[in-house]
């Protein structure tokens, strides 16, 4: 099982978290996603088979992307 949080950007209401949510929650291996609207922070934990780069290419999707690190 892998957990990361990670900045978005994008987030500007609960909404914007709800959306991103629900679509990352659909993907097969992804067990728990959660949003921080004010920091614009979402946490994801995920297990086979899903793949960080499977959940980040679904953000970019959706757009809401994930920053990347400085």
């Amino acid at each position: 099982m892998e957990k990361k949080t990670f900045t978005v950007p994008n987030i500007g209401c609960d909404g914007c978290v709800r959306t991103i949510v629900n679509e990352l929650s659909q993907k097969p291996g992804v067990k728990q996603v959660t949003g921080n609207v004010p920091n614009k922070q979402v946490t994801v934990e995920w297990g086979d088979p899903a793949t960080w780069e499977s959940i980040k290419n679904t953000l970019k999707e959706i757009d809401y992307p994930a920053a990347e690190p400085a």
